[in-house]
């Protein structure tokens, strides 16, 4: 099931309705989803590799404490932030101010970056490491099926 952008975010919480939460794709809804946004969006950070790091270090670390206490809503949403961190320095790393098109839609030219690309493959390991993780897997099936 498609990500419902027509619920009420500013009223719902997810952690304790989480049978609102979809997964949609990729990284839908991953600016809305509270408390999760507020709990994460404090720690992503990828100006830097060191930067960078640090702060998929401590978000891998909220998916496994989310993974402990068994929150997939919550595991889901770290899964997504290091999704963000990775595909956010990959659009920095390949576009000079992380702008791919110019003001009249046009594709600007590429500017590869190294400091960001190593930001994005140090978000990338550890977002595989969520995307794979067997628990991580198991739990979305079974949320899917339950709740669509």
């Amino acid at each position: 099931m498609a990500f419902d952008y027509d619920l009420d975010f500013d009223n719902i919480d997810f952690r304790k309705n989480p049978e609102k939460y979809r997964v949609g794709r990729g990284e839908q809804g991953v600016l809305l989803v509270e408390p999760y946004k507020s709990e994460i969006l404090a720690h992503w950070r990828f100006k830097t590799p060191e930067i960078a790091k640090e702060s998929s270090d401590k978000i891998y670390q909220m998916f496994l404490d989310y993974k402990e206490a068994d929150d997939f809503v919550g595991m889901d949403m770290a899964r997504k932030f290091l999704q963000m961190g990775y595909t956010r320095s990959r659009r920095y790393a390949n576009y000079k101010g992380g702008k791919k098109y110019d003001k009249n839609g046009e594709l600007n030219e590429r500017h590869i970056d190294d400091e960001k690309a190593e930001s994005a493959k140090i978000f990338e390991e550890k977002w595989i490491l969520a995307r794979e993780d067997e628990d991580y897997l198991k739990k979305k099936k079974a949320h899917q099926k339950e709740y669509g």
